[in-house]
């Protein structure tokens, strides 16, 4: 009977011995991965709301209508124009003028009917520079009616009326009536209300 191969079984044994600890060895864990952490920048906020403007309060301008133009100026620039006590503005200047707390006045022809309307208000500034510009896009300039910058006049017809508006010594003057054919037929009474005015 053959002896076994001792140094082959002893192979043997080790090699199973060496495959038993292969199988229990486990494969390193994978390392965890970080997650990244806030930047601890803070979140921008909302948009701030924007700041409204100042309001500006009105300034309220009250006078007597034969105190702005009198009875001798008014007949001289015609002599069938009398005081119209129920006058009403319905011009966008002359309702603009009376929401300002100015004052409006009113003549009427005795003989035709037509009106002539008299605005003065005086404004706050940005409201005042906000008119001067409405009238310098809307109108034609008229040097006549005073020397800029410190007068600023300016004329314009629509609808059969004629529209002088002056901007003086921080009063907006609006006059306007059928009879304004042309800015030289409203100067008389804006030479007039602006000599009123400066004598208050």
């Amino acid at each position: 009977m053959p002896r076994p191969n001792t140094q082959l079984r002893r192979s043997a044994v080790a090699l199973a011995a060496v495959l038993a600890l292969a199988g229990c060895t486990t494969p390193d864990a994978p390392s965890a991965t970080e997650t990244p952490t806030s930047s601890g920048t803070p979140a921008p906020s909302g948009s701030a709301a924007p700041t409204p403007a100042p309001t500006e309060e009105p300034l309220p301008f009250e006078a007597v209508c034969a105190d702005l133009i009198t009875l001798d100026q008014m007949y001289e620039f015609n002599p069938n124009f009398g005081e119209a006590p129920g006058f009403e503005p319905e011009s966008d200047d002359l309702v603009a003028v009376a929401d300002a707390q100015g004052t409006v006045c009113g003549w009427s022809n005795q003989t035709s009917g037509d009106l002539i309307g008299l605005g003065v208000a005086t404004l706050p500034g940005n409201a005042f520079a906000a008119q001067v510009g409405r009238a310098a896009v809307d109108s034609t300039a008229v040097p006549t009616y005073g020397t800029p910058p410190e007068v600023e006049g300016f004329f314009s017809q629509s609808g059969g009326v004629g529209r002088a508006q002056v901007f003086a010594d921080g009063y907006w003057i609006v006059l306007e009536s059928p009879e304004f054919l042309e800015p030289g037929d409203a100067e008389p009474l804006v030479t007039a209300v602006r000599g009123n005015l400066a004598a208050r």
